[in-house]
């Protein structure tokens, strides 16, 4: 995703837009609306690239009902009707038509109310001046396209969604429609709104390729939830599907311990080049309690000291920063990670040091195709950020990292995308940030005298 852009969503009434980037950093105070901004980036991912319902309660970002979601003045008869979301991203698809293109393409989606959960009335998919979008209304379904300034519709029978949620007329069927719209059997027709004419086959044709171009299958996004999981003396094996709190992570490195014994070494390496960076330990290892892999488990880590490695200690009996950082650090080192993580105060119970080393493990994961977006209240964390761009420490450039400040102002919420330069600084800042960090940092250099100004 290159931008995101809602309206009438929970806190932010007018419409917003904000940058993002191989490595976005959400900062702000707390309930300015950053933990709806990661649901909503979840939500449009589901929708558009999944042709899923989504789901606005699912951990870790449980927004609620249609009521809780849509903007609410606090005054009877001020809430939103409905709340529009989309995003820009580049198509990943190549073309059918030689003289189609690959580029930016815009996807947005209106959510009405059904029953009590919002859902996506109206799905709309454009590029340049040609477009496609299905649309939802008392029950009928029907799908229109258009191209400079010609509007068409098509009629469906179709069930809004399938038993397990899944959108039932997604693009697929629209390619395969679109591209039978000629021959004599078709059983649907596009009829001409507005008095236009019938499309024709170029028309056809740019709008078909515009349907496959969402067609990328992505697998699901990575959530974290701010507080992980707590660790346990001895683990005993079981599934290893993904959860926001990171329960799995200890499963899933035994489980490459002892089924995937080449790849070991080099997550192990990972884990450790990271732990050394951060001052959390020198070693991790896998314990087994038993000689098959079907039987109890512990994960044990070492921090040395100058002359002696020290000894290996179980992962319950060191500081409680390692345990919470490990689910974090492990998804983003594992070689099959999805395209984009969603993070929550990944900081949490880390020191200083520690948080500036997690800054820059972002700055060497992130990098276009490969998406952080980070919520964070950590100064070290985006000062080391700021600092791996200007000297060159990972390929991640100036314009590779997107901040976004959450500013309230009265009822609502407006986000700043600001941008860093070669040197680190940080560009475009409203007042209210900079005056926030200049007055911090002012209290640290002298002391405020009774009644002196």
């Amino acid at each position: 995703m290159d931008s995101i852009t809602f309206r009438n969503f929970r806190c932010f009434r007018e419409e917003q837009t904000a940058r993002l980037a191989p490595l976005t950093l959400l900062v702000g105070e707390n309930s300015t609306g950053k933990t709806s901004f990661l649901a909503m980036i979840r939500a449009l991912w589901d929708v558009a690239f999944r042709q899923r319902v989504p789901d606005f309660k699912q951990d870790p970002f449980d927004l609620g009902s249609f009521d809780e979601i849509a903007h609410f003045r606090g005054r009877s008869g001020s809430r939103s009707e409905a709340f529009t979301a989309g995003f820009e991203f580049t198509s990943e698809s190549p073309p059918a038509t030689t003289d189609a293109t690959i580029g930016s393409c815009r996807f947005e989606a209106d959510f009405g109310k059904m029953d009590t959960m919002p859902f996506p009335a109206r799905r709309r998919l454009s590029r340049e001046d040609h477009w496609i979008e299905d649309l939802q209304t008392d029950g009928a379904k029907s799908l229109r396209l258009g191209m400079a300034g010609s509007r068409w519709q098509i009629d469906l029978p179709e069930e809004p969604t399938t038993p397990d949620g899944t959108l039932a007329f997604n693009f697929i069927p629209i390619w395969y429609l679109l591209q039978r719209l000629g021959d004599k059997d078709a059983m649907f027709e596009p009829v001409p709104l507005d008095g236009t004419d019938p499309p024709d086959k170029k028309a056809l044709e740019l709008i078909s390729d515009l349907s496959m171009s969402i067609w990328h299958k992505r697998p699901p996004l990575y959530a974290s939830a701010p507080i992980r999981s707590k660790p346990r003396r001895t683990y005993d094996p079981s599934r290893t599907a993904p959860d926001p709190e990171g329960d799995y992570i200890p499963m899933y490195l035994a489980n490459v311990f002892f089924q995937k014994k080449k790849t070991w070494p080099a997550i192990k390496s990972r884990l450790e080049d990271f732990g050394k960076a951060a001052g959390l330990f020198d070693e991790i290892t896998i314990r087994p309690l038993g000689k098959r892999d079907s039987e109890p488990f512990q994960v044990q880590v070492r921090k040395g000291g100058a002359r002696l490695k020290g000894p290996r200690r179980n992962l319950i009996d060191v500081g409680y920063g390692v345990s919470q950082v490990l689910p974090l650090i492990a998804e983003l080192l594992r070689p099959d990670t999805p395209p984009m993580f969603l993070l929550q105060q990944p900081e949490v119970h880390l020191h200083p040091s520690a948080q500036a080393a997690l800054g820059s493990l972002f700055c060497q994961v992130a990098r276009p195709g490969r998406q952080l977006i980070v919520e964070t209240h950590s100064d070290h964390l985006l000062d080391r950020v700021r600092m791996d761009v200007r000297d060159g420490a990972a390929e991640l450039k100036p314009d590779d990292v997107s901040i976004l400040f959450f500013e309230r102002q009265d009822l609502d919420v407006r986000i700043h995308s600001l941008r860093i330069d070669e040197e680190g600084n940080i560009l475009e800042a409203p007042d209210d940030y900079r005056n926030f960090f200049l007055e911090e940092t002012a209290r640290s250099l002298w002391k405020k005298e009774p009644g002196g100004v």
